[in-house]
């Protein structure tokens, strides 16, 4: 299950480099995995030699909804219609 926390409740931070504009992360997304979930990502990461596991969440995940979101978008046919 995840955990949202508004902006109270976690602080900001501003970028260090002068003349970048990001958006600062002031959500956080908390989720339980299990020992072997756990152990399965820590040996991946280690592996591939992944230091900043946050971002890797990050990329994962998003890269995983954007996919889904482009296989799902809607059409104007039927793909049995599109294939004749």
């Amino acid at each position: 299950m995840a955990r949202t926390i508004n902006d109270h409740e976690m602080g900001t931070t501003k970028s260090n480099s002068p003349g970048k504009t990001s958006k600062l992360r002031t959500k956080q997304a908390v989720f339980m995995l299990s020992e072997e979930e756990h152990d399965f990502i820590q040996f991946y990461l280690k592996k591939q030699k992944i230091t900043n596991r946050s971002r890797w969440y990050r990329e994962t995940i998003i890269a995983h909804v954007l996919r889904s979101m482009e296989q799902d978008y809607p059409t104007l046919f039927e793909e049995n219609e599109m294939r004749r």
